[in-house]
Parts: C-alpha cells; structure tokens; sequence
C-alpha cells in the first residue's frame, strides 16, 4: 500500500476550514458541518491501524497536521483531537470485538466517539469509580470534561477500580437511565465545541465496551510520554498568530511588524524542529528537556498571541477579530492536558528573568 498524503488533508484545512474559523469559533451547527465535511473524506482517524482502514499516518505527519490545525481553527482542532485520541487509544485494546465493531467506522463518521477521562489525573478520591459485577462494571461519579455533545454519541470514559487500575471503557454522551449529561459550559474559548459535565450512577458497562484497563498509575507514566505531544497545537496557534502579524504587516506597511514577524517566526522553527527531535526520546532522563520545551512553546506562543493582538490595535478587541480569536485559543492551549510538572515549568519560564 502506498503511504499516505497528507497534503490533500492540508490543503482542506487551508481553504475549507481557515475562511470559516471566525464563524465555527461561535457557531456550533458550522462547526458541525465541517466536522461533516471532514469526516466524509476518511480523515477523522488518522492514526488508525491499515488492518482496521488505515491510514495509519506517520508520526511526523501526524504532527504535521496537528500543527496545521490548530493553525486555522483552534476550536475545529480542539473538537477534532477528542474522536483522533479515541481511535488512537481504541487501537491499542485487546477487545477484537470492539476494535472491530468500531475502528473501521471512525473515519468517515459512522462512528463518533469523544473522551472524558481527565479526572484520572486528579490526586485524592478518585471522581469516577468503576465496580466489577457480573459480565461488566458499574461506575459511579463526576466526568468534569467532556466535549463534543450534539457531536458525539459516545465517549471514552475514564475510571477507577477498586485495586486503583484505570479503565478505559465506551459509553452514551446522552442523558438517559445512570448518565446525567450538563448543558454545554459557557466558556472564554471554543464554547462552540459544547463540552459538559456527565454524572454516572450505577451505570453498567459491559464488557463488551471495556477498551482496556490499565495499571494503577498509568495516566501519570503516560503523561510523562506525552509532556511534548500537545506541544504541536501551540505551534499551529503561534503560527495563526505570526499570519495576523504578517498580513497586518504589508496592510500597514509598517516594518517593525515584518522585523517581529522575522524574529518570532526563526525562534518557533528552532523550537518546533527541537519539538519533533523531543518525540523520539520519551526516556526518563529526556523529562527535563521535554518539560523545557512544552514551558517554551506555551510561553512563545503567548507572546506571539500577544504581539497579534498590539499589532491589530483596538480592533483585536471586537469578538469576531481573528486576533481575539487566536489570543483565546492559546488560553486553551496553554492548559490543555496539563499536569502539576507542566504547571511549574510553564511558571516558571514565565517568571524568570530576561
């Protein structure tokens, strides 16, 4: 089988998607109808196995697209991400029945899944508990995250059994008999992508729908490997912020923003390119440096978000200005898939002196 081209998926993004990113920032039934638009191109399950469909994208592509993505709708991007982490997690389940049920549908939209297992991160009383009984578990609890209601008809939930082990099982994203499910949030960024709360009470889950479970502490392990992976997002948001300043540049012919333009842009490719490297060295002693990168990235991406905004003057502050847009995206991608070491690193690159 030939390899995959990434380029059409691109393209897509630049002239489908970025024209209508003010609209699907504020609009969900846009937001729903590229999602729609997406979908119909086999796209929404990049990383998923040839055996079940493919394309099985290579890393470096992958992160290609996420870069891209995020660069012309952080609020598509942030929709997208949740269904792409579900087929990637899916992928790795030893439920053949499942996998089969599933994966082979997830490309094109048959298949919808988002993701609510955040809480697992959480020190204390575990928020949602998963207790074994005949053919299947019950889970009890609070889901704080979860996006992509009227998007998404399931989601990968998040639990904790008994022993302390996490499961990992599929479930409606609808109220209905042991699941209560909020009105969307009202928040400062991607509101459009309606993410909500969900309330378990004695809900059964199947066995059938268990996708693995995972060793007591393995959120924590697992976001030691990815401490840079979410890096790619605030990438792609640097760059839709170094494109405002770039055009705001040549509108108002004034060379200070081209001189900025010039510096921010040469500093992000020295750290995208110390990014990628970071991907391959998931090893204990690389934390450090992947920490260093992840604290670098969210912080030059605020300060190009920034400059975007003084570039774009008092009309970054009208709500449908793609300054305020981007400026409210890096808020998200700031914190997204945070942990306690991300938390420090980022503050305390943002303290240091210069």
């Amino acid at each position: 089988m030939s390899k995959f081209d990434i380029q059409p998926v691109i393209d897509f993004l630049h002239e489908k998607v970025k024209p209508r990113a003010q609209i699907i920032d504020r609009d969900p039934v846009a937001l729903g109808q590229v999602l729609a638009e997406f979908a119909s191109n086999g796209w929404m399950a990049l990383k998923r196995p040839l055996e079940y469909g493919g394309p099985h994208v290579s890393e470096t592509d992958f992160r290609r697209y996420q870069e891209e993505v995020a660069r012309t709708s952080g609020t598509f991007a942030f929709l997208q991400t949740q269904h792409q982490s579900a087929v990637s997690m899916l992928s790795k389940s030893s439920n053949e029945d499942l996998k089969k049920r599933y994966l082979p549908k997830m490309g094109n939209g048959e298949k919808f899944v988002g993701i609510g297992f955040s809480q697992l991160r959480r020190k204390g009383t575990p928020l949602v508990t998963a207790t074994p009984v005949e053919d299947g578990y019950t889970l009890s609890g609070h889901v704080p995250w979860v996006t992509g209601l009227s998007f998404y008809p399931e989601f990968l939930v998040g639990a904790t059994t008994t022993d302390g082990s996490a499961l990992f099982g599929i479930i409606p994203l609808k109220t209905q008999c042991g699941i209560e499910v909020s009105n969307p949030m009202e928040l400062a960024a991607m509101g459009a992508a309606q993410t909500v709360t969900v309330e378990l009470d004695n809900l059964f889950v199947p066995t059938t729908q268990v996708v693995y479970i995972r060793e007591p502490g393995w959120i924590q392990n697992n976001d030691q490997i990815n401490i840079a992976l979410q890096g790619q997002f605030a990438v792609g948001c640097s760059l839709a912020a170094l494109d405002i300043i770039r055009e705001t540049a040549a509108k108002k012919n004034l060379e200070f923003l081209a001189v900025a333009h010039t510096s921010l842009s040469q500093e992000l490719e020295q750290l995208r390119t110390q990014l990628l490297t970071a991907h391959a060295d998931v090893s204990e002693q690389s934390t450090t440096e992947r920490l260093r990168l992840r604290a670098w990235v969210i912080e030059l991406m605020g300060r190009c978000a920034h400059a975007a905004i003084t570039a774009s003057s008092g009309a970054a502050n009208y709500l449908d200005h793609p300054a305020q847009r981007v400026f409210r995206e890096s808020l998200v991608f700031t914190v997204s898939a945070q942990t306690t070491d991300i938390m420090e690193a980022t503050i305390s690159r943002l303290t240091k002196n210069h």
